[in-house]
C-alpha cells in the first residue's frame, strides 16, 4: 500500500510523552498495537514534516481539476 492509496482500515492514534523522556506515537488497529518512541528532536522533525505535508495537501485541495491554483477571492466594495 502506498502513501496515496485509500484504505478502509480504522485506527486510533495517541501521542504523548513517556516517563523516560521520549515522545510516543501509539497506533492501535484491529489486533495491532504499535508503540513508536522518538527522542524529542526526532519528534520535532516529525512535527515539521506533518506541518509541511498539511500545507501541501491544503494547496492541492485548492487547485481545480486543471491543476491551476484558484484565484484569491477579493473583497467587493
Amino acid at each position: 500500500m502506498g502513501i496515496d492509496k485509500q484504505s478502509d482500515i480504522a485506527a486510533n492514534l495517541q501521542i504523548g510523552p513517556t516517563s523516560l523522556g521520549m515522545v510516543r506515537i501509539y497506533i492501535e488497529a484491529e489486533g495491532v498495537e504499535l508503540p513508536l518512541d522518538f527522542d524529542p528532536e526526532e519528534a520535532e522533525e516529525i512535527a515539521e514534516e506533518l506541518l509541511a505535508a498539511a500545507e501541501r495537501a491544503r494547496a492541492m485541495g485548492q487547485q481545480p481539476q486543471g491543476g491551476k491554483p484558484k484565484a484569491p477571492k477579493g473583497r467587493k466594495g
